[in-house]
C-alpha cells in the first residue's frame, strides 16, 4: 500500500457511511449555483434518475478517473440511459480543489467533463446534507426522489489508473438495476478518496 493510499484511508477510510440510514428515504432537497451562474435544484429533475458526484480536481483519486476519461465515460453513459448527472464541488475557498466559476469553466472544457451540470457548494451545506465524505463519492436518486445508492464510484480504492481495469462501477450498476425494476444489489459502499475539503 502506498503512502498516498494510507493517507487517504487515514483521512476517510475508517469512517462509516452514516448516510446509509437515509437509503430508501426521500433525498434531501437542495439548490446550488452552476458554473454558468444558474441555480440548479434537485426539484428541477423531478421524475428523473439523478446522480450526484462529489469532485475535487486536485485529488489523486479524482484525477485517476478523469485523466483516462473513465469518469467522463460514466457520465456520458448515465446520460445516455436517461439520467441527470450533477457534479458537486464542496471545496471551500482556499482549500484543495476550490475554483471560482470562470476558472471551473476552463477546467470543464479542458477535461471534457460530461456532467449535465457542475455545481458549486463552497459553504459545504449540500455536501454535509448528503454526508459526503470523500472525492469522488456518488449518490443515486431514483424517479420517485428516493436515495437508492450512496458510496464509492467503484470497488477499486486505488489512485493508480491501472486499477480502473475490471473495476465494478457502482453508479452504473445502481442505474441499470433500478431502471430494470430491480432492487439495487449494492446500495451502499465505503467511499474512498480524498476527504471533502469543507470550510473550517
Amino acid at each position: 500500500m502506498t503512502s498516498l493510499i494510507a493517507l487517504a484511508i487515514l483521512a476517510t477510510g475508517t469512517q462509516e457511511l452514516h448516510a446509509s440510514a437515509a437509503l430508501g428515504a426521500a433525498a434531501p432537497s437542495f439548490s446550488l449555483p452552476s458554473v454558468e451562474g444558474k441555480n440548479v435544484g434537485l426539484a428541477d429533475y423531478k421524475g428523473k434518475f439523478v446522480v450526484l458526484e462529489w469532485t475535487n480536481k486536485d485529488c489523486p483519486f479524482v484525477k485517476k478517473h478523469y485523466a483516462g476519461g473513465s469518469m467522463q465515460a460514466t457520465q456520458a453513459k448515465a446520460k445516455e440511459m436517461g439520467a441527470v448527472w450533477l457534479s458537486i464541488c464542496s471545496s471551500a475557498p482556499g482549500k484543495q480543489g476550490y475554483m471560482a466559476a470562470d476558472e471551473y469553466k476552463g477546467y470543464i472544457k479542458a477535461s471534457k467533463v460530461a456532467a449535465t451540470s457542475v455545481l458549486l457548494d463552497p459553504d459545504g451545506k449540500v455536501g454535509k446534507l448528503y454526508n459526503a465524505k470523500t472525492t469522488p463519492q456518488i449518490v443515486v436518486i431514483d424517479t420517485k426522489g428516493t436515495m437508492i445508492y450512496n458510496g464509492a464510484i467503484d470497488d477499486k480504492p486505488d489512485p493508480d489508473p491501472a486499477s480502473l481495469k475490471g473495476a465494478k462501477n457502482y453508479a452504473l450498476n445502481a442505474l441499470t438495476e433500478a431502471m430494470a425494476g430491480k432492487e439495487v444489489s449494492v446500495a451502499t459502499s465505503r467511499p474512498y478518496g480524498c476527504s471533502v475539503k469543507y470550510k473550517d
